[in-house]
């Protein structure tokens, strides 16, 4: 603790790499895509999060807009530094400081990352003043979110579904046991629907198309007790090239889906496969819990009970459990020392 301890500000930090979220003084005040839009001509950036994401597709040839992490890495150091330091410049409450404060961060990142992926968030974040900055493994800090004493000598699984990464992690006394990361998220799903727009209804449409028809009618199966109404998609004939609509329901999407969902099954059952024995007795009774948007996607929970025989749970407000655990770590830092990666 030093004498300029009472001018650190302490932030957690999920870097996502669809959404990045913020908690400052125990409450969310970021939440945004994780997306810049710069201008090619003087290398500016022009739009950062839900004003970049509206640009998305409508762009003429002097602006671009880009997504800096891809597969929950940083993949643009330098749009991801300017996208940190816009997310930070703007939470209200240090709006109003003259002086950009020194900060305690607490970020985290994929379970299945590199030394130099790690370095690199490490770097970007101290380049926007991060004095001291800890690091938390996806998995961990959404298992704290979600409530679990993770502490505790009792196995736990949790299935973590962001936008560019999914993590199925064992963890018990404080640590992972075993884990998956596996590059089929979100971002694999909008392609997927992409694809199948193209090949079944010969419709060329946009990302944010596609992700629309995700949340409004997404699923990881075809019988669903409660269906959501079709949805009228449009886009561009790829036969006549005019514009036109489609009709589109929940089953649909569900086979568009298949393969990128059983991947993930089959991600989880290996997982399973190595868990020591022990801990798969704690398993069998404490089931899975599932965070992260893909969480949402209907069905997904009665699908990965019936292939792994476990009940399965869905997190309160699954995207912000992994934000949520990290706040709780910043707050007790030296309560969960054995939980941040050195």
């Amino acid at each position: 603790m030093g004498l300029f301890d009472f001018m650190m500000v302490e932030i957690a930090m999920d870097l996502g790499t669809a959404n990045t979220l913020i908690i400052y003084n125990g409450k969310i005040v970021v939440d945004s895509p994780s997306i810049v839009a710069r201008d090619i001509r003087n290398g500016k950036i022009i739009a950062v999060g839900k004003e970049a994401s509206l640009m998305q597709g409508k762009t003429h040839e002097n602006i671009k807009t880009i997504r800096p992490l891809k597969d929950g890495v940083i993949a643009d150091f330098d749009a991801s530094e300017k996208m940190i330091n816009w997310f930070i410049k703007n939470i209200p409450e240090l709006k109003r400081n003259f002086f950009t404060p020194a900060l305690r961060m607490v970020v985290c990142i994929p379970s299945g990352i590199t030394e130099v992926e790690m370095r690199a968030v490490k770097e970007s974040c101290e380049r926007v003043n991060g004095k001291e900055v800890f690091l938390i493994h996806e998995p961990m800090a959404a298992a704290i979110g979600i409530g679990l004493d993770v502490m505790l000598p009792k196995g736990n699984v949790i299935v973590d579904i962001g936008g560019g990464t999914t993590e199925i992690a064992v963890i018990a006394l404080g640590g992972i046991i075993c884990d998956s990361s596996l590059k089929i998220a979100g971002d694999v799903f909008t392609s997927d629907i992409l694809y199948y727009m193209r090949t079944h209804h010969n419709l060329y449409i946009g990302d944010a198309t596609a992700e629309i028809i995700k949340i409004d009618v997404g699923a990881a199966i075809e019988e669903l007790e409660d269906a959501p109404d079709d949805i009228t998609v449009r886009g561009r004939d790829l036969l006549t090239g005019k514009p036109k609509e489609v009709k589109v329901s929940y089953r649909e999407i569900a086979r568009a889906l298949d393969k990128s969902i059983q991947r993930i099954e089959d991600a989880l059952m290996v997982t399973l496969s190595i868990t020591p024995p022990e801990l798969a007795a704690d398993i069998y009774n404490t089931g899975l819990y599932l965070a992260g948007g893909g969480a949402l996607l209907r069905g997904l929970d009665k699908r990965l009970s019936q292939k792994t025989d476990l009940p399965v749970f869905i997190a309160e407000d699954p995207l912000r459990a992994v934000v949520r655990g990290t706040g709780i770590v910043l707050k007790d830092i030296s309560k969960y020392q054995s939980v941040l990666i050195k």
